[in-house]
């Protein structure tokens, strides 16, 4: 194959998936190693950028996602004006910011630092996709741990936790 069909190939996995796909999982399906896999995404990243297409391709931990050009927004926002975006209340913000810093936590540490109950806060995260559950704590009932989602990450436009802010 030449560039522009390996190209044409990515482009096509990524719309059809419609979410993140690993670039690993990408180099497999196309089957060439993950560095030249990288190098043909990154031109197309490049391409649709310069070229100044509606869609782009943005990365997301060790993943990729074809998503809409954000110049092209007030006129899709015309379109999914009924789809709203989740109404995230000081409350949920909080709730949600302990679980990005603190991830994996349990309901009882995320209490403990908000001294008060978070069973709403957490139902809604988990409504909005920010949050689920990764798993159980070893600790005495083995209690739900939670975390962030990669909706979380695409909602704030962060590429990884790891562009979370620092904490001051």
């Amino acid at each position: 194959m030449i560039l522009s069909e390996y190209e044409a190939v990515i482009e096509s996995i990524l719309f059809l998936s419609g979410d993140i796909v690993s670039l690993s999982d990408i180099a497999k399906l196309i089957d060439l190693d993950t560095l030249t896999a990288k190098s043909i995404i990154e031109s197309l990243k490049e391409k649709l950028d310069s070229e100044n297409r509606g869609i782009r391709i943005i990365d997301i931990d060790d993943g990729y996602q074809m998503c809409t050009s954000p110049e092209c927004f007030s006129y899709i926002k015309k379109i999914y004006d009924t789809a709203k975006r989740p109404k995230i209340t000081p409350v949920l913000l909080e709730t949600l910011s302990i679980i990005a810093y603190k991830q994996p936590v349990t309901k009882s540490e995320i209490e403990e630092i908000r001294g008060v109950n978070s069973d709403h806060a957490l139902n809604k995260l988990m409504e909005y996709g920010l949050i689920c559950e990764t798993g159980r704590s070893e600790s005495v009932g083995r209690p739900i741990l939670f975390g962030t989602t990669d909706e979380f990450l695409r909602y704030y436009g962060f590429k990884s936790k790891d562009d979370l802010p620092p904490l001051k």
